[in-house]
């Protein structure tokens, strides 16, 4: 190991994942690590709520977000990648990803740009960071607050075939959202999707053209039901819906009146903070091909939008 490798990850910290309430939920994954390794800062609590109940005495776990995708990116999956983490790294979310060529290490640099906080998994020991040339990134990700982490202690053996697609689980578990900005069909960013559905997390990928490769994999997890993401707002609103109703009920003078009284029952619904189509059913009353056909009204209008899986919101 070079003495400049040396030198940096000359201290290497050490924790159980239960140790800490940034890693706490790896405690809930399949294959759960026993023990990670960091070098850096793992993300602090957040602040407690304004008006907490009397029994929460805790701060909140911070808002986490990993946004993977192809190591061949494209000047738009750049694009998408870079803004959205930006936009997320200002409003306090904490950015996850592998620290690999292409989207992931785009997605920590978006990150550091608007001064927020990320966290890289390695698929290698905490003491080797892989690919060797994102070293420069690794210590601007650790100076700016954020962390390195691995499972795999330093001078560990491991089989990059596997430790990397093992490492992949960890980063969807660590986010509350994964996001595919690029894929082709055989991607490991689709094995953390998969891993991240297994674990129960909603899933995001960038549709793509379908002639280039690269977004083959995304467009795929879109057919099996992945929710298309267009914007940084598409994430804000699942991460932070209180922020966003409190938005909503600031602009309730807005007209809210539809053309038909269908059309002002569901638009009266979704002002009110109900986002699922079931939700709004149940509160409205109305029958499924209606609240259907309503729906696609009110979307091709610009009244509503759809937030995809049958939840909606309000333009």
């Amino acid at each position: 190991m070079s003495t400049l490798f040396t030198n940096f990850f000359e201290k290497i910290n050490q924790i159980s994942p239960l140790e800490h309430n940034f890693t706490e939920v790896l405690d809930a994954i399949a294959l759960k690590p026993k023990t990670l390794y960091f070098r850096g800062k793992i993300p602090e609590n957040m602040a407690k709520t304004a008006k907490p109940k009397p029994e929460q005495n805790r701060t909140e776990r911070p808002k986490t977000v990993a946004i993977v995708g192809s190591r061949h990116n494209t000047r738009y999956g750049a694009e998408v990648a870079h803004k959205l983490a930006y936009e997320l790294a200002k409003k306090g979310v904490v950015i996850v990803s592998g620290l690999a060529y292409g989207i992931d290490s785009i997605g920590h640099q978006g990150c550091l740009d608007a001064g927020g906080v990320t966290v890289a998994v390695l698929g290698t020991p905490i003491d080797r960071i892989y690919p060797r040339n994102h070293l420069s990134l690794a210590k601007d990700i650790i100076k700016k607050g954020g962390a390195i982490i691995s499972e795999y202690a330093p001078g560990a053996e491991v089989f990059p075939k596997t430790s990397f697609l093992e490492r992949n689980r960890l980063i969807a578990g660590l986010a509350d959202i994964v996001v595919v900005v690029e894929a082709a069909e055989q991607s490991g960013s689709l094995n953390t999707a998969t891993h991240a559905i297994e674990q129960g997390k909603t899933v995001f990928a960038v549709p793509g053209n379908i002639t280039n490769p690269y977004s083959q994999g995304c467009n795929k997890l879109i057919k099996q039901g992945a929710i298309p993401y267009t914007e940084p707002r598409d994430i804000l609103e699942l991460l932070f819906p209180e922020e966003y109703l409190k938005t909503r009920k600031k602009l309730q003078k807005q007209n809210l009146i539809g053309d038909t009284d269908v059309e002002t029952l569901i638009l009266t619904a979704l002002s009110e903070g109900l986002r699922s189509g079931e939700e709004i059913m149940a509160k409205t009353h109305l029958p499924p091909e209606v609240f259907n056909q309503t729906t696609t009204l009110l979307e091709i209008k610009g009244r509503l939008r759809s937030l995809g899986m049958n939840q909606w919101g309000l333009t």
